[in-house]
């Protein structure tokens, strides 16, 4: 996928050669823009929605009577296990005496793993306090279309 600036910037240079008049590129301008906000905020609004129906979904799994208890257990069982194993290999790396070939491949796994447990604990506790910024403002733009 080509990033939005890289977009942009061959628009600019698009209406650099077809728009020679600076009021009416000034207005093309601005419309590229509008285009390119809307394309985000759709973006957003699309991983906010996700987001919130992965939830939805799992708060009907853990309430529903009919729900097997596997899979009831599955997700905080696998969430734990992903926080605990990476804290034993923090362990290991700190306090066990293994070779540079294994230590290197132990640090990678490790990486991996902390990779994971951000996003566990992001399901879990919900977003970083920017996302929640852009949430908001998603939400005020929003109520501003209607």
């Amino acid at each position: 996928m080509i990033p939005l600036a890289a977009i942009l910037s061959i628009g600019e240079k698009v209406l650099d050669k077809v728009l020679p008049d600076p009021e009416a590129k000034a207005k093309a301008q601005a419309s590229l823009m509008e285009m390119a906000q809307r394309g985000e905020l759709a973006q957003l609004e699309a991983q906010v929605k996700e987001m919130q129906s992965a939830r939805d979904r799992e708060v009907q799994i853990a309430t529903s009577e009919f729900a097997p208890m596997l899979s009831k257990i599955v997700t905080p069982i696998l969430a734990l296990g992903t926080v605990g194993l990476t804290f034993i290999l923090f362990g290991v790396i700190i306090f066990v005496d293994v070779d540079t070939d294994s230590k290197d491949i132990l640090i990678y796994v490790l990486g991996a793993l902390t990779s994971a447990v951000t996003m566990v604990l992001g399901y879990y506790f919900g977003s970083s306090a920017g996302s929640k910024e852009k949430s908001a403002q998603l939400d005020d733009i929003m109520e501003k279309k209607k």
